[in-house]
Formats: structure tokens, sequence, C-alpha cells
């Protein structure tokens, strides 16, 4: 298409990267997305003051924010995902969110739906001392009861990508840090109802915390 904004992202970094197996089956990407096409997204995203995940189609997105939502969306990441965990992801359906704000009632220990099959984390902010402190960093966890027990620490900053296939042990959180805090989540979900209640319940969510702002 004449125009089309284009978003470099890293795939031969991604599939070259070991999967890790403590705590659980992950991989991390620093730098998924190179710093040049990460500017012009931060550039692109919508100014979200609450917490929340709203669906990417909901808010207002400029052409970079949006070409890397439908690159998160697309088959060369779905491709690659198959090829490092060794899963067929065909016939998935894909959920695709946008947090931006982080508060006190973020960040406790959980591990997510089992609805969705694999998790997929894009962490679309600068360097700041809030993360090198280790506020907000996402820690992945041995077990549900303490959040010192962590094996790996993911700083949510440089495009650096996180994704693991979801399963009842894959315990995760972060230590309480409230401020901007943008992070794409994709899941690759189990069934259509399942994504479509998932996808209805964000969507609700979202509608309501625009007529809160509008009042």
């Amino acid at each position: 298409m004449p125009g089309a904004v284009m978003i470099a992202l890293d795939f031969p970094r991604l599939v070259a990267t070991p999967v890790a197996t403590d705590p659980f089956p992950h991989v991390v990407v620093p730098d998924f997305v190179p710093l040049a096409s990460l500017d012009a997204v931060l550039a692109d995203l919508p100014k979200l003051g609450k917490r929340g995940s709203f669906p990417a189609d909901a808010v207002r997105l400029g052409p970079a924010a949006k070409a890397l939502m439908d690159a998160m969306e697309g088959p060369e990441l779905r491709g690659a995902i198959e090829q490092i965990f060794g899963l067929d992801l065909t016939g998935s359906p894909t959920m695709v969110t946008l947090r931006g704000w982080t508060s006190e009632r973020d960040g406790r220990i959980h591990c997510d739906s089992l609805a969705k099959r694999v998790t997929v984390l894009l962490y679309l902010n600068r360097q700041t001392e809030a993360w090198t402190r280790q506020e907000g960093c996402l820690r992945l966890l041995r077990g549900p009861g303490d959040l010192d027990d962590f094996a790996v620490e993911v700083p949510p900053v440089n495009g650096t990508l996180l994704v693991f296939p979801n399963g009842p042990t894959t315990w995760h959180g972060h230590r309480q840090f409230v401020g901007q805090r943008y992070g794409v989540q994709l899941n690759y979900m189990t069934t259509d109802d399942k994504a479509r209640s998932e996808m209805r319940r964000h969507r609700i969510s979202a509608f309501v915390k625009r007529l809160t702002r509008a009042a």
C-alpha cells in the first residue's frame, strides 16, 4: 500500500534466542523493537492515564503504533513462536491489548487465564531510574508465595520482548510502580469463544473508562 508505515522488528534475534527453562520455558529478547522504530512508536501512542488493558483497535494509534500492532498479529511472529517452542498455533485466535498506566493495584503474583495458550509481552518504555531500582520490572517466579523468589527479572524498557507458553505454574508479578508504563500484550487463545469473551470484557472496561474520563 503506498505510504504504508513499516516497523522493523528483530525476528532473527528472536529465532536465535535459546529457550530458557527456569522457572518455566520462556524467551527474553532485548531491543526486539530497534531504537529508531521504538521512537516512532512512542510518538504515536495515545496518552493512557488510567490502569487497565485496552484493545488495540479501541484506542487512537498513530501510523507507527498501528503498524506495530499489525506486526504483532502477523504471520512472522506466529511462525517464530511456533518454531521456538514447538507449538502449532494454527487456528488460535489472537488478542492484542495495550496498557499505558500502572497503579498500586498492579503487579500482584498471578498466572494468566488458561484461555491463553501463549503470552507475549512487548515493553515500550525508555530506560529510567525507576526501572534501575527494579520497580515495575516483571519477575518470573518459582512459585506463588514470594515475589523475591524469582529466576528472571525483565525491565520493561527499550522494546524488550518476553514470550512464554502459558500454564498453571507460570507465576509472575512485579514490585509496585505507579505511573506511565507502556506495554503490548498479545495472546494466542485456546478457542474463539474464549477469545471473544476476554476481548468483550476488555472492550466494556475501555468503554467505561472513556465515559468516566468524559464525565
